[in-house]
């Protein structure tokens, strides 16, 4: 049975235009008026879901027609629209960026497109751009423009005056320093770190509704996909899961695949904890920030420790990325927690970045990689990812019982494979 959701997916002319600002606005502002708003981000990205979740109060999925596959998209927003009042997805750079790209989502789901557009310095040139997003692509959806960053509120009805009549106007936000989000390498802030995230929201879905409630965006209809039973591989396993300030990069769709395939799961920290959960069978290292976080890390000498017994009973790890970077023999030549040989060090640019495809005995898997460090090991690879372009790329290393790469898996693309991992 198809159902329907008045749905828009938020997009800009580039990056830097403040997106999750003013989606986590629009969010807000619906919730105000007693709507249910399920949000998803375009792309493997995890800080801005965690800025969209604190505006709908609900967890955020990523959508990504690479690493997460079509299918997958479809039964989310399938399950969105018959759980939601409105389904918001915030795209990821510009519009017509990348490959896959946001314009390629909204025209394969008939997905409405809104864009903001950062309208400092700008005049009527804001109409001309705006159209011109449009129709480059003629299967898009016009849903309206928000323009962000304006000077004053004539600024903003200057460029209001500048759309044609087909693209609806659906207001401003004025420039102003307590609504910027602060951000580090490797983008936004985690939600947590704002102290004031709840005001800035609060104050940016207040000026959107200024001139009364914010109307829906148009609907769109959901077609139902063929169930895909997930059997209980996991069945009776228990996963002890980090997480804390330095291991924060968990995808909401990575646990529910661990419960659909039988696991229970736990929490710990590797900073503050000293033992590791009682009666776990698997451990998982997320990645997150390390980085920030050395001397707690490598203080921490009771979890280096439980660590390595965990290792040395063959208890199945996975380390990604700043899981990685943890158990590694050292970070920026200060000492991890010394369960993989070679050391990381941060570089001043990115060292990987994108969707990757590993083949491991266990299955094929989807992941991303995003990283500022470089590992360094005398420990070959135990395989090797391929590109969308089919270029080689990140390592993945084999050691005992720990599998570590600066991949980041996306569990559901192969959910026996990750119970393979789990149970190896």
């Amino acid at each position: 049975m198809t159902t329907s959701c008045p749905t828009l997916l938020l997009s800009a002319p580039a990056s830097n235009q403040g997106k999750t600002l003013v989606s986590a606005a629009l969010a807000r502002a619906w919730r105000n008026q007693g709507l249910t708003v399920q949000a998803f981000k375009c792309g493997p990205d995890f800080l801005d879901p965690m800025i969209l979740q604190a505006a709908t109060g609900r967890p955020v999925y990523n959508i990504d027609l690479a690493m997460c596959g079509a299918d997958d998209i479809a039964t989310r927003l399938y399950w969105a629209a018959q759980q939601a009042d409105v389904i918001l997805v915030e795209g990821v750079m510009g519009l017509y960026d990348g490959n896959p790209s946001s314009a390629d989502i909204a025209t394969r789901f008939q997905l409405p497109v809104a864009l903001t557009i950062d309208a400092s310095g700008m005049a009527q040139t804001f109409g001309a751009l705006a159209s011109g997003l449009f129709v480059h692509q003629p299967g898009l959806i016009p849903a309206g423009v928000i323009a962000n960053r304006t000077g004053s509120a004539g600024h903003g009805e200057l460029l209001r005056t500048s759309l044609t009549p087909d693209i609806p106007w659906l207001g401003a936000l004025q420039r102003q320093e307590t609504l910027a989000l602060p951000e580090r390498h490797l983008g936004l802030f985690r939600a947590d770190e704002i102290d004031d995230l709840e005001q800035r929201i609060a104050q940016a879905a207040a000026l959107l509704a200024e001139s009364g409630p914010l109307p829906l965006p148009p609907a769109t209809t959901f077609l139902p996909v063929p169930a895909n039973d997930v059997p209980k591989l996991l069945a009776g396993r228990t996963i002890a899961i980090a997480r804390d300030e330095a291991f924060c990069f968990i995808y909401p769709a990575n646990l529910d695949c661990l419960h659909a395939l039988g696991a229970n799961t736990v929490f710990f920290s590797p900073l503050h904890d000293r033992v590791l959960p009682t009666g776990i069978d698997a451990i998982w290292l997320p990645g997150g920030y390390p980085e920030l976080h050395i001397a707690t890390l490598g203080g921490n000498h009771a979890m280096r420790v439980a660590l390595q017994q965990a290792w040395q009973q063959g208890l199945p790890i996975l380390a990604e990325c700043g899981g990685m970077m943890a158990v590694a023999d050292n970070i920026n030549q200060q000492p991890g927690f010394g369960l993989l040989p070679g050391d990381c060090s941060m570089q001043p640019r990115f060292q990987g970045l994108g969707v990757q495809f590993a083949e491991l005995p266990e299955g094929r898997l989807h992941a991303h990689t995003f990283h500022y460090s470089r590992f360094e090991t005398t420990l070959p690879a135990y395989a090797q990812t391929s590109t969308q372009r089919g270029k080689p790329g990140e390592a993945i290393y084999r050691h005992g019982s720990l599998t570590a790469s600066y991949l980041h898996f996306y569990f559901p693309s192969n959910p026996a494979a990750i119970a393979r991992l789990f149970t190896s």
